[in-house]
This record gives structure tokens, C-alpha cells and sequence, in this order.
């Protein structure tokens, strides 16, 4: 019976040891294991990150998606993110793209906001322009402008001079966390070097009106067509053949000479 039971126990010890073997195995071969190849680190947003905010490094963190499911301008680091420009508003849990950052490179924010091919200008506003104080930075709208036509005074037109152009800033913040409308002085818009002459003539002209857009719109009327101008070469008028006609004169001893052009006839004298 005890040697038995010292076989039971003996059995048991071996067992054990087996187990606690094949587990620390099973643990060690799980923590040494290579990543799985078809997942990748992408930088993903903590916070909502404003238009024109630089990202900070508690704004993002890094998580493991399918490769397949991650944008060609992700990121899979946090340090290449951090002292970017948001150029789009990105939610929490949003992926961060190159498409949506900007490089600062000195100076104020806002200049990193500017598209490389375009200027940011300053339209001074009231109440009425800046469409009654609801205009946030990353607003898109048209500008009208309106100017007196006629002696009276009283007439007056308006066109649609600029379409689709963005808000950048609004007096001095390009900040979009406000919710209620606000009376500003100046929104700074984006534009084109030859939108801005536009704009800087319309000025001088007559009175600006600033009108909101819908984001989702990005139509603009298609410019009017060019008519083509045939040049024509002018039709060189023929002349008639010229004849010459000599005569003698009397015994003056002068004579005449009939020159002749179609039915133009003149007579000239010549002395002989």
C-alpha cells in the first residue's frame, strides 16, 4: 500500500512537471512569435482635432488594423504626425492622412493652411457680409459684388464674382470650436493670385457680399464661351491694264500723251 501510493505520488510530480513544461513552451513560443504580417501600425486620432490645430502628441496613439483596410497616407508612427497642421476638422478614432496634415514651417499657423499655388486675403465684414456671424473657418462660399449703375443713384447690380473659395480664418482664429454665431470684423479667404486682383478691383468698385455653401457643393458656373474670330485676309481690288497711248501734237512742237485705265482716260502734254 505505500510503496503504491509513493507510485501514485511519483506519477503525479512527473505529470506535473510535464504540464508546467509544455506551458512555459506554449508561452515562450507566443511571446517570441513575429507579428502577424498582415496586420500594421496606424496613428489613429485620441481627440478631435480642429481645422488649423497643431497635433499634439496626446491628440493621436497607435493601433493594429489589416493592412488591407489602412489608406495609402497613413501614418505608423506618432512622431511623424506630431507639429502638423490639421488642414479637416478629424473626429476621435479617426484615421490620420498625409491628405488632411500640413507641414509648419515657421510663422503663423495659417500660412500652412494656404495651398502652395494660392493666397490667403482679408475681407473686412459686418453682420450682413459675414453671413450674419454663422462663417467658421473651412467654410466654403461665393463672393457678390455690387455697384451703382446710372446717374440716379438708385439703380444698382450685383454678380456672382468668385465662387467655392475657402475660409481660412475668421478675424484671427482659424479655429472651428465655436457653435454660436459670432459678429467678426475680417474673414481671410483662399484664393487664386488672379482671384485676388478680382476681388482687390470689385473692392474698389462697390460692396462685397459674402454667401454660404453648402460643403457638398462644389459646382461653379462654367465660364462663357469663347467665340472664335475668323480672320479674313482683305480681297486686293484689281486693277485695270494700263494703255498707253502716244499722239503727236501740231506743229507747235509739243504733243500729248492719252493714258487710259479701264474707262478712266486722262491726257497729259509733253513738250517733244
Amino acid at each position: 500500500m505505500k510503496s503504491r501510493t509513493l507510485l501514485l505520488i511519483g506519477l503525479s510530480l512527473i505529470l506535473g512537471l510535464g504540464a508546467a513544461f509544455m506551458a512555459n513552451t506554449w508561452l515562450s513560443a507566443r511571446l517570441n512569435a513575429a507579428p502577424d504580417d498582415n496586420m500594421k501600425n496606424v496613428v489613429v486620432a485620441t481627440l478631435e482635432i480642429a481645422f488649423g490645430q497643431m497635433v499634439e502628441a496626446q491628440h493621436v496613439t497607435l493601433v493594429r488594423m489589416p493592412k488591407g483596410t489602412v489608406p495609402d497616407d497613413a501614418f505608423d508612427a506618432t512622431d511623424k504626425v506630431v507639429g502638423k497642421i490639421a488642414t479637416f476638422t478629424m473626429l476621435r478614432g479617426d484615421i490620420v492622412r498625409g491628405a488632411r496634415l500640413a507641414e509648419h514651417l515657421g510663422g503663423s499657423t495659417l500660412a500652412s493652411l494656404i495651398d502652395k499655388d494660392k493666397r490667403a486675403i482679408s475681407v473686412r465684414v459686418d453682420d450682413v457680409v459675414g453671413v450674419g456671424g454663422f462663417l467658421l473657418p473651412g467654410n466654403r462660399v461665393d463672393v457678390l459684388a455690387t455697384k451703382k449703375t446710372g446717374g440716379s443713384g438708385n439703380d444698382a447690380e450685383a454678380e456672382t464674382i468668385l465662387e467655392d473659395l475657402r475660409v481660412l480664418a475668421v478675424d484671427q482664429t482659424a479655429s472651428t470650436d465655436k457653435t454660436q454665431p459670432v459678429v467678426v470684423r475680417a474673414v481671410t479667404l483662399e484664393m487664386t493670385p488672379e482671384e485676388t486682383e478680382i476681388l482687390v478691383k470689385a473692392q474698389s468698385e462697390g460692396k462685397l457680399q459674402l454667401a454660404l455653401r453648402n460643403p457638398l457643393d462644389n459646382q461653379k458656373k462654367p465660364l462663357p464661351p469663347v467665340e472664335a474670330v475668323a480672320m479674313v485676309a482683305p480681297v486686293p481690288v484689281p486693277q485695270a491694264p494700263k494703255r498707253v497711248v502716244r499722239r503727236s501734237g501740231g506743229g507747235g512742237g509739243g504733243g500729248g500723251i492719252t493714258i487710259i485705265r479701264g474707262i478712266d482716260v486722262q491726257a497729259a502734254k509733253v513738250q517733244l
